[in-house]
């Protein structure tokens, strides 16, 4: 991909699409809804499968070159497999990846290999089991880590995402570090942001620059100048070679590196993670848009995209499962 570029009103050129394909999901973590779920969106309100890959062919017309494919849990949508292939066959340039939370991927580890995706992110805020049950409420980490295990012997390219909250997990960053001296695997600290949830205060939050120094007390970190993914993730090398990522939404606004756009599962086509202009895809191909009508459309929330999240903090939070993780 990559022979057209698009850019915003502030120059930023935008390639990576996040795509939600369902707001249902398996686990119940703590900072992303509260206990008893959220209320689901009508099953008729959602995508279909054929409504995303008439909107992914308009979004490469414009230049959009990456995908990620998001929740609540993907791998829990039936049909989702065969629907990644047919992705891949009608777009075999486009770069494609997975956001999961893990529970289910030992199940699908052969399918995601014979895809040969980009890359495979796993959320896995602990290591230690008890702590995974109370965060998640529902999950279990033998499942996760057995998955995680499995693709990496499958030779799939691995990140976890670990959020970091203060009193919870912020003893554990050595010991994610650790894991990649012998495993294959990417490891990513994400600092907590102010989403729905209900679990978000200043006193559970901790920035990248606190993290980096509880790590470098043990080891030395130098920069490894490479992006991956595409993503917003500064990358460290560690004594022995493995790679560590930092994402500092809150307190290193990357906002002036913004490169995506967001599609929900009931298709409205999100600017900014936090809020600003939406575009409603659904209702125009619904409504019989044409390729070009819907590839109009991308281009004017392109446009449309805010300077910064930080000018959007008057605005109200989506519960993070409804906006694709």
């Amino acid at each position: 991909m990559g022979e057209i570029e698009v850019t915003d009103g502030f120059g930023r050129t935008i390639n990576y699409l996040r795509v939600s394909v369902t707001d249902r999901c398996n686990l119940r973590c703590r900072y992303c809804m509260p206990p008893g779920g959220i209320e689901l969106i009508p099953h008729e309100e959602i995508l279909r499968y054929e409504e995303i890959v008439r909107i992914l062919g308009s979004a490469i017309s414009v230049g959009l070159g990456r995908v990620r494919f998001t929740g609540g849990e993907p791998l829990l949508r039936k049909g989702f497999i065969p629907f990644l292939r047919k992705v891949r066959e009608h777009f075999p340039r486009l770069t494609v990846s997975l956001t999961t939370n893990g529970i289910l991927l030992s199940r699908f580890v052969e399918d995601l290999v014979s895809l040969e995706l980009d890359s495979i992110n796993v959320s896995l805020d602990t290591l230690i089991p008890e702590r995974y049950k109370y965060i998640t409420r529902l999950g279990d980490f033998k499942s996760v880590w057995s998955g995680i295990l499995r693709a990496l012997d499958k030779d799939l390219t691995v990140k976890i995402n670990v959020v970091a909250i203060k009193g919870f997990n912020d003893d554990e960053f050595v010991d994610f570090v650790e894991l990649t001296r012998n495993l294959n695997v990417i490891v990513r600290f994400i600092e907590f942001m102010p989403l729905g949830g209900g679990l978000w205060c200043e006193g559970s939050f901790i920035s990248i620059d606190e993290i980096k120094k509880s790590i470098e007390r043990k080891y030395s970190i130098t920069p490894a100048n490479l992006k991956m993914g595409g993503g917003p993730a500064s990358y460290f090398r560690l004594p022995w070679g493995g790679l560590v990522g930092f994402i500092g939404a809150v307190s290193h606004h990357f906002c002036d590196k913004c490169n995506r756009l967001r599609l929900t599962a009931d298709g409205r086509l999100k600017t900014c993670l936090f809020g600003g202009p939406e575009f409603d895809i659904k209702k125009a191909l619904r409504e019989g848009a044409s390729e070009e009508d819907i590839a109009s459309l991308i281009r004017r929330a392109i446009l449309s995209k805010p300077r910064g999240w930080f000018v959007l903090k008057g605005e109200d939070r989506e519960i993070m499962s409804r906006i694709g993780g």
